[in-house]
């Protein structure tokens, strides 16, 4: 392959809809290239960096590596005609994960509080609640479903929507926004006419308008009603900001969720005697597989930093300005990091995966995911007999955020306790 077909390999989303071609590129990258320059068609150039300890050391030090203002991979293209939209601004949205420090840590600590888990024991029976109903739902469809599309990603959407405060009615106006949002680039879920994600991020941005005016004048018990009505120094936090943070809760919330509840499924097929030793013993077994479920999947794919100074990485000379594309799905596959990373083990110790990033943008929701992944596989382990593909799982064509989109299965499950 030539230097120009890996750069453009490495951007194009149909590579990370073909695993084993992902796998292949990454992990030839991590031993020949590992802090690639890369330049591919259509894209501003940048760094790609694929193995784990270097993007350590890059989180680890966000004073000197910036999130802002490069986040995700966008075509030169995609990014003119967001700054022509928005007068000059590189993206459409300001959330937590834009955000550098001392905005960052004083957003995210207007609602961190509702994600540690003190506050998540409070909403654990109503999470439990939910994952039986949603394996219920499994056993309504009488042995044959699209487990993605059937029970995958209404369960952790039925969560995040309640921390939020959205009903349960507008449920399916969330899942097409978020995989809209997040599958732009696969033509399965972008939307018709759009060639990039405005008139997608001004629905949200509507609907959100519209609930931040009620929760000003009823606010209730809920994630909604904390970013309506927060306070920065005394001030409102402005109006893109308000609307950013309930577009991220709203969808980072729920799918990458989905696509590891739905990849963990998929990997534990894949691996029978994995999954037979889980079955056999969850209370010993399941904390580890979800992590490793994690790991296996990672559903975010990439973010970007931007160097603040001029700095050496695995030998290579950044400089300041120069952009970085941090490659956690390589990362979480590092023959250095991992003893046999391509193996899926439930026993996997130490797991010290970068699905989640690391350092100060550690994820928010990383203790809610857990628990609802949690929840829907005690449910799922105690109540299935048997489970096998009915047909060829489909990835998202996606370089972002991405998982599953299909997975077509046939199962037996057991009587449910009375």
């Amino acid at each position: 392959m030539s230097d120009k077909k890996i750069d453009n390999a490495i951007v194009d989303p149909k590579t990370y809809a073909h695993v084993d071609e992902f796998h292949e590129l990454f992990t030839r990258l991590r031993k020949e290239d590992p802090v690639r320059w890369t330049e591919p068609d259509e894209y501003r150039p940048f760094w790609t960096v694929a193995k784990h300890a270097d993007i350590m050391e890059v989180e680890r030090q966000n004073d000197k590596f910036l999130n802002d203002p490069r986040l995700t991979l966008q075509t030169i293209e995609v990014e003119e005609k967001v700054k022509e939209f928005t007068g000059g601004q590189s993206k459409l949205i300001r959330s937590l994960v834009d955000m550098d420090n001392p905005d960052h840590r004083n957003y995210r600590g207007l609602t961190q509080a509702w994600f540690m888990p003190p506050n998540l024991k409070a909403i654990s029976a109503r999470v439990d609640a939910l994952a039986e109903k949603y394996v219920d739902r499994l056993e309504e469809k009488g042995g044959e479903c699209d487990f993605v599309s059937d029970v995958a990603v209404w369960y952790p959407l039925r969560v995040i929507m309640t921390v939020l405060g959205v009903p349960e009615e507008d449920e399916p106006i969330m899942l097409k926004l978020t995989q809209e949002l997040f599958g732009s680039t696969d033509p399965e879920l972008r939307r018709e006419n759009a060639d990039f994600n405005v008139n997608t991020v001004t629905d949200f941005f509507n609907y959100f308008n519209a609930l931040t005016e009620d929760r000003r004048k009823n606010p209730k018990d809920d994630v909604a009603s904390v970013i309506a009505n927060a306070t920065i120094d005394g001030e409102p936090i402005g109006h893109l900001e308000a609307m950013s943070y309930y577009v991220i809760v709203a969808t980072a919330g729920h799918d990458t969720t989905s696509s590891t509840a739905a990849g963990g499924l998929l990997a534990l097929m894949q691996n029978p005697e994995q999954f037979a030793k889980l079955k056999a013993d969850p209370d010993k077994y399941l904390n580890g597989a979800i992590d490793e479920m994690i790991r296996w999947t990672t559903p975010v794919k990439h973010f970007f930093r931007t160097a603040a100074v001029d700095y050496e990485l695995r030998g290579k000379k950044i400089k300041a300005g120069d952009n970085l594309l941090m490659c956690y799905w390589s990362a979480n596959r590092d023959e250095d990091a991992f003893d046999d990373p391509f193996t899926f083990n439930i026993e996997r110790s130490p797991n010290k995966h970068l699905a989640f990033g690391y350092g100060a943008h550690l994820c928010l929701g990383q203790h809610l995911a857990k628990m609802e992944i949690k929840a829907l596989y005690k449910e799922l382990l105690a109540r299935l007999d048997h489970i096998e593909l009915a047909g060829d799982p489909a990835f998202v064509e996606a370089s972002f955020v991405s998982g599953l989109k299909r997975l077509p299965v046939r199962y037996s499950m057991k009587r449910k306790a009375a």
